[in-house]
């Protein structure tokens, strides 16, 4: 793996993305601090992320969990009405017995 600061990258980027291209790894340095990492795209397309991806497609597939649609039903984001249910009530009591 290789180090290369921000100016450095900049200046030689060609250099950079061959020896990525073979199978390197270079991470970017800001003022000493590791601020990104270039890698071959496969290893990024089979990273942990992907990996996560193709876990819940197939989960999804085999009807062990169910895909949302990204909406919230608008009776979720009401606030609750009626009497309160007494746990903070319940847990300041059992704090205050010790």
């Amino acid at each position: 793996m290789k180090k290369a600061s921000v100016a450095d990258m900049k200046n030689n980027l060609r250099k950079y993305l061959r020896y990525v291209g073979q199978g390197g790894r270079a991470t970017i340095y800001k003022r000493n601090t590791a601020v990104a990492a270039l890698v071959p795209a496969h290893a990024a397309a089979n990273g942990p992320s992907a990996r996560l991806a193709a876990n819940i497609e197939r989960l999804a597939r085999e009807g062990i969990v169910r895909r949302g649609t990204g909406k919230v039903p608008v009776d979720q984001l009401d606030q609750p009405f009626g009497e309160a249910s007494g746990v903070l009530d319940c847990l300041l009591a059992e704090r205050a017995s010790g």
